[in-house]
């Protein structure tokens, strides 16, 4: 039991750390209430670019346009013509969008396209009775479960009626019950986000 209660009490400290700039918002009501998003379970349809991924910018015709760039950590990628332009924060489309309108005012009717060929800002922490507790770098759209089996899985003392997920939410963090003894039934496995944080007490 003391062991227990010392983890639990570590993965307070750490998320206190990471969220010691943004006040905490009060626990939301139950998993599947009304302001929770409906479409929570299905995975994002867009995934939106950050900083450390990589892009690939190709303009038709255009060789020296064309490259692969990094994102920076200021969010902006450098490009020929165009110098600085904020990438972060956009899906691939609207980064298209965006440099096409650029590049209009140097060449007729260009077509870029966009995609990001390694993604290196999708990160989850994971912390409490888990056998390998951290920060997880994702390539794609993780579950709850899928994210608890790269940990490790559980230890003996963890409680996994009461996981909970902290999720950025703006300048607050939504706090998520997760009840892992109920998945088989009522419980859903949903798909993290880039900032989540799985807490097993």
């Amino acid at each position: 039991m003391n062991h227990s209660v010392t983890r639990f009490v570590a993965g307070l400290l750490i998320i206190s750390a990471l969220t010691a700039a943004e006040p905490v918002a009060a626990q939301a009501p139950p998993a599947g209430a009304a302001d929770r998003d409906a479409n929570r379970g299905a995975a994002p349809e867009s995934y939106r670019i950050g900083p450390e991924d990589t892009l690939q910018i190709s303009v038709w015709k255009n060789d020296a346009m064309s490259r692969a760039v990094p994102v920076r950590p200021d969010g902006k990628i450098s490009l020929p013509l165009l110098n600085d332009v904020q990438a972060a924060g956009l899906t691939a489309l609207e980064l298209r969008d965006v440099l096409t309108k650029k590049l209009a005012e140097y060449m007729p009717s260009p077509e870029v396209s966009v995609i990001v060929t390694d993604v290196r800002s999708f990160k989850v922490s994971v912390i409490g009775e888990v056998a390998r507790p951290g920060r997880y770098e994702l390539k794609s759209w993780t579950t709850v479960l899928d994210v608890l089996a790269m940990a490790g899985g559980f230890t003996q003392f963890a409680s996994r009626s009461r996981i909970v997920i902290l999720q950025p939410d703006g300048k607050t963090m939504k706090r998520i019950p997760f009840n892992y003894n109920k998945i088989a039934g009522e419980q859903e496995n949903f798909y993290l986000r880039n900032g989540d944080i799985v807490l097993v007490p």
